[in-house]
């Protein structure tokens, strides 16, 4: 039984843990933007209504988030708390590690390269004013190394970093290779169904 695309929308907002186009939303699940808004206008109904929910779908002009319903945001807090007892966690540091080599660099992108959900790891980093944000292309949001990480290092700018441009050429190269092998997915078909009509 496939899900809905309703619970699709609900498992990408999650999936993706930032703000994200409500166009980009549709092209991801396959849909057209009109039917997105309407899903996502659902789906903020029901989280809104459902009082054994703890979570509410954000609607800021073309983009949607999810976030938690202010009667339980005091989990998160505690969670961020515990958080900043704590030294940074292995993810963290490994989350740390790519943004300062490899950015900036987007969320999917980190998603990607350690095979799990950043968000609540690149969020974690962000409030402690170890990396920072900037929009780049397409509303997709890249993030890089602060300035305050460059102090706490002694170093002036992330090129200093010890084999920096090694790991960028290798990212450079991966991200080369991903864009022909989509180009060629998307091409595959196209072609199929040029022979089968032939």
């Amino acid at each position: 039984m496939s899900a809905s695309n309703n619970a699709k929308l609900e498992a990408l907002l999650f999936y993706y843990g930032e703000p994200i186009a409500i166009e980009r939303a549709a092209k991801l699940l396959g849909i057209k933007e009109d039917e997105c808004k309407t899903l996502a206008h659902e789906l903020g109904e029901a989280l809104k209504n459902d009082l054994n929910r703890g979570l509410l779908l954000i609607i800021n002009g073309d983009e949607i988030q999810l976030a938690t319903k202010p009667e339980v945001q005091e989990v998160g807090k505690k969670i961020i708390t515990e958080e900043f007892k704590e030294e940074l966690s292995p993810a963290s540091l490994e989350t740390l590690s790519l943004i300062a080599y490899l950015g900036p660099i987007t969320r999917p992108s980190i998603d990607f390269i350690r095979g799990v959900n950043s968000s609540f790891t690149v969020r974690n980093l962000l409030i402690r004013g170890l990396v920072e944000r900037q929009s780049g292309k397409g509303h997709a949001y890249l993030y890089h190394a602060s300035s305050n990480f460059l102090s706490h290092l002694g170093i002036t700018a992330p090129e200093e970093l010890p084999e920096r441009e090694g790991y960028q050429k290798i990212f450079t190269e991966f991200e080369e290779a991903q864009k022909k092998q989509n180009m060629a997915e998307q091409i595959e078909p196209v072609k199929k169904d040029k022979e089968e009509n032939l």
